[in-house]
């Protein structure tokens, strides 16, 4: 079968870090020659597979089950539940029941009991769950019988159920960094560093898949993914937005893109020189051209941003809260605030230069694009940032979040001072004051006013520059089918979200 050739640079590139890495190719197995099995490729391991200690935030795990989980439309359907929680009358308790006879992968019976102890486990200081914080407003979880829970609540949430999509795990292996979960699958074996093999969940309570067998391997590396698909190690990856034109024209693969959530954001530090300056953080997202970015830095594939607010959830955005590009009006805050270009075109202040280094992780191309065009623009209003692999903790940095099912969970820990996503020591009280307000809001159009006030709050003291809602851009070898099109949230790939979210109703063609 014809292949073929990848870019030159990106080739060599793949050619050298595999001979560095020395990275063993799967089991052939899992190819796309073999039609119960599949081989796909993640450029991230996880550091767990326990939910309770964040595998899977926002469900959508080959393994595991919620007691709610998301469809194609973003709508919560009951999966462990009978039905969909149902709130008492003062909305600050949800009771639900049960299926009966669902067996976790180990054999054991899902009972209360589990659901119980899991939610007291991420509530439990102690156990650091990172999960905490998303819920403040859990006040403890009953056992009404065997197959009912009772979730009480310090406050009415009424969006509490996007909180049940975590998946459960028997309340005998909570510590475990790989519990049995009731999924379609169940964790065969995992090579740490190296790969991870599911296999079906004997168990399983659904109807068994078709695809009864998936090696998921560690690649962290863009290009040598691409290189090891084109050789027909993979039947799926994800690939660069920049490199999708040239893998759809590899033989007997597809390309599937799928619209996010998933903003990519530059970090400026609350404390640094340059970047702890409110005109320097507000001048920067004048600054950027976010068309041309996306362009040039994701080959066109994403939309841009300004605050992580995404469109996916339009009642919640606010048509205002934006940066029109406009480097002269960069210039002019910049020159207001003391900030003056030098003889060599760089801007100074006080003897500080306007110069800081933008990180990235080693080997994702996609992030590297992004941080040399937000480098490139910067220089034309004295600016003189430079991009840079690995960067130290006290760098800006490249980064990804969003979620596209509850406004709350998209911004509220990335722009609230002290948030679990806040890494800069952002901190502003007009945008506090307006998340706690959506946050404890019950009346829809109440919450959606204070969110929209959070994001004009934010756009006049930026913490980031938000650039871009990218496309998750995948290739996929083109026998398989049954991917559904999704709105994706940052968390993504083959144990999670992404075109196999739905792989246990995948068929070979």
């Amino acid at each position: 079968m014809r292949r073929l050739l990848l870019p030159v640079c990106l080739l060599t590139a793949a050619v050298a870090v595999a001979a560095c890495t020395g990275e063993p190719a799967p089991s052939r197995a899992g190819t796309v020659d073999d039609n119960t099995t599949m081989t796909l490729a993640d450029s991230a391991e996880p550091a767990t597979l326990n939910p309770v200690q964040g595998f899977a935030p926002e469900g959508g795990s080959r393994m595991y089950d919620g007691l709610v989980g998301y469809q194609a439309d973003r709508t919560l359907r009951p999966v462990l539940a009978t039905d969909l929680p149902q709130p008492s009358p003062d909305g600050k308790s949800w009771t639900v029941k049960l299926h009966q006879r669902v067996r976790f992968s180990d054999g054991s019976p899902l009972t209360a009991a589990d659901i119980v102890a899991e939610y007291n486990a991420v509530l439990d200081p102690a156990g650091r769950s990172p999960l905490r914080p998303d819920f403040d407003m859990l006040a403890g979880v009953t056992a009404v019988d065997e197959l009912t829970v009772r979730f009480d609540l310090s406050f009415p949430f009424p969006s509490f159920p996007t909180r049940l999509v975590l998946g459960v795990v028997p309340h005998t292996a909570l510590a475990g960094p790989q519990p049995p979960g009731t999924g379609a699958y169940s964790v065969a074996s995992w090579d740490k560093g190296k790969q991870l093999l599911l296999g079906l969940n004997k168990y399983y309570y659904g109807v068994p898949p078709k695809v009864v067998k998936v090696t998921v391997a560690f690649v962290p590396d863009d290009a040598t993914r691409i290189q090891r698909l084109q050789s027909g190690a993979f039947d799926g990856i994800e690939v660069p937005p920049s490199e999708a034109v040239a893998v759809a024209k590899f033989d007997g693969v597809k390309v599937i893109t799928e619209d996010t959530a998933d903003y990519r954001a530059v970090t400026l530090p609350a404390g640094g020189p340059v970047t702890g300056d409110r005109a320097v953080r507000l001048a920067l997202n004048f600054a950027i051209d976010r068309k041309e970015l996306i362009g040039t830095a994701l080959g066109g594939k994403g939309t841009p941003a300004y605050t992580p607010m995404p469109d996916s959830l339009p009642e919640f955005v606010d048509p205002q809260a934006t940066y029109r590009y406009d480097s002269t009006a960069a210039g002019r805050i910049l020159d207001q605030a003391g900030w003056v270009a030098g003889a060599d075109g760089v801007r100074a202040k006080a003897g500080v230069r306007a110069a800081f280094t933008v990180g990235y992780p080693g080997g994702d191309l996609e992030r590297r694009s992004v941080a040399q065009a937000f480098a490139t623009q910067l220089r034309a209003i004295g600016f003189d940032v430079t991009a840079a692999p690995d960067a130290g903790a006290g760098s800006a940095q490249i980064v990804s979040g969003g979620n596209p099912f509850d406004p709350d969970l998209a911004v509220r820990s990335v722009l609230r001072t002290g948030g679990a996503d806040n890494t800069t020591g952002y901190s502003d009280a007009a945008v506090d004051s307006a998340l706690d307000t959506a946050h404890r809001a019950t009346d829809p159009a109440a919450r959606a006013t204070a969110f929209r006030s959070a994001q004009r709050a934010y756009v006049g003291d930026p913490g980031l520059v938000t650039l871009a809602f990218v496309t998750h851009t995948y290739a996929v070898h083109d026998n398989w089918a049954g991917s559904v099109p999704v709105i994706e949230p940052a968390v993504h790939g083959p144990l999670t979200w992404g075109p196999w979210w739905n792989l246990e109703t995948w068929t070979i063609r």
